[in-house]
């Protein structure tokens, strides 16, 4: 991961019509320790990314703030054999993200993490609850955990963990696409699920929908999804009335004309009120300064585009 850093803040600069403006925040962020590095690129000497690293990434781009999702739920993935310290490693990246974040409070926020399917999940959010970096939010990945909504054991124990975050007054970020690599079913069904009994759950906190309810791209299965929440939104649904959406690397810089103006159009339906700019910038994804750039091509009119990035999530305002 060093070579992505190095990469990262090598980038040139942006040239676009609107490259004055810079989002307020970046609202979709990790940092990763050199274990869970380790873990992930199979290099037993991979270095991580840390706060320093994301600073001077968001140094380059000229945004201020971000919120660092922890990625300690990698630890426990559904795509991996079970291991028998997987709670503790859990904990100690959680722990990770906590003091390396603690580092920067007047611009990251942290937000725990974990595969809300575990029996140490109710624990372990509770337990970040009690850490004054970490209490701020909870980050859930429903495809790395494989979380099928089709199931009804995985949605009630999903919505556990939304009713205790929404006790703690801890705002959620969630990757909810489920599981690609094992092919569990999702679309329109899949977010009518997540709108009648997920979100009833947690109607305090702000639930922040990732990759505008996708993956990262933007294909017809996310189109799909993210269609129930704009009609929902359209007919003052209640239960969206803290919900919003980030687009996180659903524009890249080759995105087709066709696709540009289909997001473009699902943004407005949306609300450019409730949409959020995130860079999710590790391997393979643009740096903040380049995903802005990329973001900009959309078909949005220039107001829309300052808006989006003015936009500063509750999380991040206390």
């Amino acid at each position: 991961m060093r070579a992505l850093v190095v990469a990262i803040l090598a980038l040139t600069p942006i040239c676009s019509a609107n490259s004055q403006i810079a989002p307020r925040g970046d609202y979709h962020q990790h940092l990763f320790s050199p274990n869970v590095a380790a873990l992930i690129t199979g290099d037993s000497a991979a270095r991580g990314i840390t706060a320093d690293d994301l600073i001077a990434m968001l140094d380059s781009a000229q945004i201020q703030r971000a919120v660092v999702l922890s990625v300690a739920y990698t630890w426990a993935s559904a795509n991996r054999p079970t291991r028998a310290d997987e709670y503790e490693r859990v904990k100690a990246e959680n722990d990770w993200t906590s003091s390396q974040v603690a580092r920067y409070p007047d611009r990251l926020r942290a937000f725990c993490s974990v595969n809300p399917l575990k029996s140490w999940a109710l624990d372990e959010v509770a337990r970040c609850a009690r850490d004054p970096q970490l209490k701020r939010g909870l980050k859930l990945h429903f495809g790395n955990s494989d979380v099928d909504l089709d199931n009804p054991e995985n949605v009630a124990q999903v919505r556990k963990i939304f009713q205790t975050a929404n006790d703690l007054h801890m705002s959620i970020v969630v990757h909810m696409r489920t599981s690609i690599s094992k092919r569990r079913n999702y679309g329109r069904e899949q977010a009518l699920a997540f709108l009648n009994q997920l979100l009833p759950a947690a109607p305090n906190v702000t639930v922040q929908i990732a990759h505008l309810a996708g993956a990262g791209d933007y294909d017809s299965t996310t189109d799909a999804a993210l269609g129930v929440f704009a009609e929902a939104i359209a007919r003052r649904d209640r239960r969206m009335k803290n919900v919003w959406f980030d687009a996180t690397t659903v524009v890249l810089h080759d995105i087709p004309r066709e696709k540009a103006d289909l997001v473009a159009r699902r943004i407005r339906q949306v609300g450019v009120k409730r949409v959020l700019y995130g860079s999710d910038a590790r391997s393979g994804n643009p740096a903040p300064r380049e995903g802005w750039a990329d973001f900009q091509k959309l078909p949005l009119s220039a107001k829309e585009i300052r808006a989006i990035a003015g936009n500063v999530p509750p999380y991040m305002r206390k």
